[in-house]
């Protein structure tokens, strides 16, 4: 009987082991030992979209992703050649034990549902590509093109998530018509919008656009996700700020400006700038001085053009931390329509995630407006310097670990995430 009964507990406690040595987990690293960094952002959303739950573990080994083990899983890791590894619950008990430790500034956050994703652009085709989507794209993360016609009529209460890219929100086209008002892209590019706004029932595109402009700004105020980058971030507010003027020459819309524009300017519509300047030179490619681009020393140049990321507390500010995840602090700088922010021209409440000191600009920011939040980000390709209208586009197969692109995507899984402290 005694035999019989340590028999039955060594059984016992060799099933035991035996089921807690392969309850495993898959930790994706996102440090230097990641083969693609940006793949790996895309098997997190996959996991998601299959209902599962995603553990980002903030400022562990370059913001790394624990997630339950599944054959499904590892095998998508191996498809699309994201570094993994299989780790018993033992072993990911120790690493959530150790960020969980009060002096470690790093923290868990849970995923737990994938996000709807729509982004802001033009049916018709223009000589330039898209950073989001094209690491949308690349990361095999699915999401939708939405435009003015779809705006308007009221489609983004059914998302989460919502990028504008290189959009000019004050209706003059980005400031192209000085170089290129003959060019055949931008000659579609006037007559579309122009058809456009009159479909909607608008008398000018600025007036479309500002519409447009407002339905966003409801998106957010209701909870929604808002990011921008290039001249969308610096267009959108002064679209906002100059409701009820015309800011817009002649070859734009068809009549003047107001020549009292400036001293109408309305900054507490704003999302982020406070204080600009219009700039009303239809010859300049500027509309404000809130870029950077021109006040920049002479001395800079693509290997000298760098900003950095802040640090955050993991575990008391735990959105920046999660939006400036990385496996460095230090990121390449590249330009754009609207390259950097004037620092001077920001609201007080604005959070500064990245920055060139020596520049006095900005490069990253983030907010929040009514129930929702917006990030910026300066510039128009991580990993294409200096962007000129038909370039060709940017192949991220080459660029797989980018640091610049990586803040895209932490922004992309910015809307699942849920503080919350878990167990593993």
């Amino acid at each position: 009987m005694f035999k019989n009964t340590i028999k039955t507990l060594v059984l016992f406690i060799a099933l035991f082991l035996s089921i807690n040595t392969y309850a495993l987990y898959i930790l994706m690293p996102m440090d230097e030992t990641q083969k693609n960094h940006l793949k790996a952002y895309g098997i997190a959303f996959w996991v998601l979209k299959q209902e599962g739950e995603v553990s980002w573990l903030l400022n562990y080994r370059g913001g790394s992703f624990l997630v339950k083990y599944d054959a499904k899983i590892e095998r998508e890791c191996k498809l699309r050649g994201v570094t993994y590894s299989s780790i018993a619950d033992i072993q990911a008990s120790q690493i959530i034990s150790e960020i969980s430790e009060p002096e470690a500034n790093m923290d868990v956050v849970k995923l737990q549902k994938a996000p709807k994703i729509a982004v802001y652009s033009p049916k018709n085709k223009l000589p330039w590509d898209d950073a989001v989507t094209l690491v949308l794209t690349y990361a095999e993360i699915p999401y939708d093109i939405v435009y003015d016609e779809e705006v308007i009529n009221g489609v983004l209460p059914m998302y989460d998530w919502l990028h504008l890219h290189h959009e000019d929100f004050t209706g003059q086209y980005g400031k192209f018509w000085g170089a290129y008002q003959n060019a055949p892209w931008y000659v579609e590019d006037v007559r579309s919008n122009e058809q456009m706004a009159a479909k909607l029932g608008f008398k000018k595109v600025s007036l479309l656009k500002l519409e447009v402009a407002k339905k966003i700004r409801d998106f957010v105020s209701g909870g929604g996700f808002m990011f921008a980058m290039c001249s969308a971030p610096d267009s959108y507010d002064i679209a906002l700020a100059s409701e009820g003027t015309d800011i817009c020459e002649s070859m734009f819309d068809g009549d003047g400006i107001d020549r009292d524009a400036q001293s109408r300017l309305d900054y507490s519509k704003c999302f982020a700038f406070r204080d600009f300047s219009l700039e009303t030179n239809p010859h300049k490619y500027e509309v404000s001085n809130i870029d950077m681009t021109e006040k920049r020393p002479k001395s800079v140049n693509e290997k000298n053009d760098l900003f950095v990321l802040f640090d955050f507390s993991a575990k008391w500010d735990w959105i920046p931390t999660m939006l400036t995840q990385d496996h460095t602090k230090i990121i390449k700088g590249f330009m754009g329509q609207s390259t950097a922010f004037d620092k001077k021209l920001l609201k007080s409440n604005v959070l500064v995630l990245g920055e060139n000191k020596s520049f006095d600009e900005v490069r990253y920011i983030h907010g929040t407006y009514g129930k929702g939040t917006w990030t910026f980000l300066g510039g128009h390709d991580p990993e294409d310097y200096q962007h000129y209208v038909s370039d060709p586009t940017t192949d991220l197969n080459l660029f797989p670990n980018s640091p610049g692109y990586r803040l895209i995507l932490n922004n992309i899984l910015f809307p699942a995430a849920k503080k919350q402290k878990q167990k593993t």
